[in-house]
Parts: structure tokens; C-alpha cells; sequence
């Protein structure tokens, strides 16, 4: 679960940046794996993910977001799960 204490108040102008992300467009299936999907299949289904994040107007604010919130699930600011786990230990570089 997120880290709620971590999100911002209920106030619309602290959100509006979602309502301009490439991903509404799209099914969140898209961007949260199923239960048990494993292998290639989810190494697919998050490389379709992340192409739909490259290009996105709010790339920035979804990474700040997903890093701040600790978001536990999913393709948030073209990062999976593993990939922001690991920036936030300071195991890796967060992507450009």
C-alpha cells in the first residue's frame, strides 16, 4: 500500500498533473501486473508500459510522485517496482 502520510492533501491543484499523463488513455492493466505473472510476460507487458511513459508531458511529476509516495505497484514515471525500490536504497540511478 502506499505510503498515504506521504501524499498530498485533497486539494485538485495537486493532482491536475495526472489528468494530462499518456496513461489514461489506457487500461490500468496495462500498467499493474496480474497476480503470478511472471518471466516474459511481464517483462513485456512493462516495456509496453514504459514506451507509453516516454513521451509523457507528466513523466517528471509521476517519478516525483511515485518516489515520494513509495507507490508499492505498478509502472509509475516509466520506473517498475524493482527499479524505484532500488533508487530509493540508493542501489541504483533513477533512468533519464
Amino acid at each position: 500500500m502506499a505510503e498515504i502520510s506521504r501524499l498530498p492533501g485533497p486539494a485538485a491543484h495537486q493532482w491536475v498533473w495526472q489528468q494530462h499523463g499518456s496513461c489514461r488513455r489506457l487500461s490500468p492493466d496495462a500498467f499493474f501486473h496480474p497476480e503470478g505473472e511472471r518471466g516474459s510476460a511481464r517483462v513485456s507487458r512493462a516495456t509496453a508500459a514504459k514506451r507509453v511513459c516516454d513521451d509523457c508531458p507528466v513523466l517528471t511529476q509521476c517519478r516525483i510522485h511515485a518516489l515520494s509516495a513509495r507507490e508499492p505497484y505498478g509502472i509509475w514515471g516509466g520506473l517498475t517496482e524493482e527499479e524505484r525500490a532500488a533508487a530509493l536504497a540508493g542501489r541504483a540511478d533513477i533512468p533519464a
